[in-house]
């Protein structure tokens, strides 16, 4: 080539950019929802220690008081506390697949979602209904021993307790995100979920009845707490396919305002509509993740 002759015009490849359309979103919110139930089924160890801690407050707790708490209405303590049980295994299992983000943060896999072409709030709902996923599959394991604490294996309540299992995950691994979003460490986010969980357990009513001879500040800071009407419902549930004779008596005196008895559609709609203030609330919060 000589010092005269022209220089050939570049060639510029074309790029070929995903549409940002719904679909396009959607198929990052599977993708995320996917990636968390493959890592939940290659973790035979996870699958096993997160029904421990239902299977001691069924068998053990459970039985235990069953024993000093006479049976009303028919009903046994166990039976009382098997909705309870449910709820509470389902719930500790949302919120610490949920706050696996912070590992992904820490390890850098967070990062490489970051900067994909998809928005943040699509990874969000995706990590989201990726946990509670993965809780409704214990509960529907927890389920299977309903038999145990005398709950009849009806087709209509095995079907509505997943539908509530899964409401609650929802709504707890929403709650669960919008904590680990601004939790920095592993180290950080384990004692502070700890010291939030344990109380929402305690006040949710799954070990003691609502509607009982407790402290007035007991039963309105029970009554605030949005798992109790998951527990409620669920527990409302199971007992209306009890025998005729097995009624619960005072165990199941359901939460009341003002002496009104709230029905069971309410106690879902006040579960659903935290757990989508919840998940807006992360959704906002992730968006102005660095």
């Amino acid at each position: 080539m000589t010092a005269t002759s022209p220089v050939p015009e570049l060639q510029v490849a074309p790029v070929l950019a995903p549409s940002q359309g719904v679909w396009h979103e959607v198929r990052a919110i599977k993708v995320v929802w996917k990636r968390d139930l493959i890592r939940f089924r290659n973790e035979r160890a996870r699958i096993f220690s997160s029904l421990m801690q239902p299977l001691l407050f069924l068998f053990v707790l459970g039985k235990g008081l069953a024993a000093v708490v006479p049976t009303t209405g028919g009903t046994d303590y166990s039976t009382f506390l098997f909705p309870g049980v449910l709820i509470t295994g389902v719930m500790f299992t949302a919120v610490f697949s949920a706050i696996s983000i912070v590992w992904d943060r820490e390890f850098g896999f967070l990062r490489e979602m970051l900067v994909a072409p998809v928005r943040r709030s699509s990874i969000v709902i995706g990590k989201c209904l990726g946990s509670a996923t993965i809780a409704t599959f214990q509960g529907i394991m927890i389920l299977t021993l309903a038999g145990l604490a005398h709950i009849p294996y009806h087709p209509m309540l095995l079907a509505g307790g997943v539908v509530l299992t899964f409401l609650v995950a929802f709504t707890v691994t929403a709650f669960g995100l919008v904590l680990a979003v601004r939790v920095q460490s592993v180290q950080t986010v384990m004692p502070v979920m700890q010291l939030l969980l344990t109380p929402l357990m305690f006040l949710s009513g799954s070990l003691f009845p609502i509607g009982g001879n407790i402290p007035v500040w007991l039963a309105i800071v029970t009554k605030l707490n949005p798992l109790s009407y998951g527990v409620d419902a669920t527990r409302t549930l199971f007992f209306s396919f009890l025998p005729p004779g097995a009624t619960g008596g005072a165990l199941v005196g359901g939460i009341t305002w003002f002496g009104w008895l709230v029905p069971v559609w309410l106690s879902v709609a006040i579960v659903l509509v935290t757990g989508l203030v919840l998940l807006t609330v992360a959704c906002f919060l992730f968006s102005k993740t660095e």
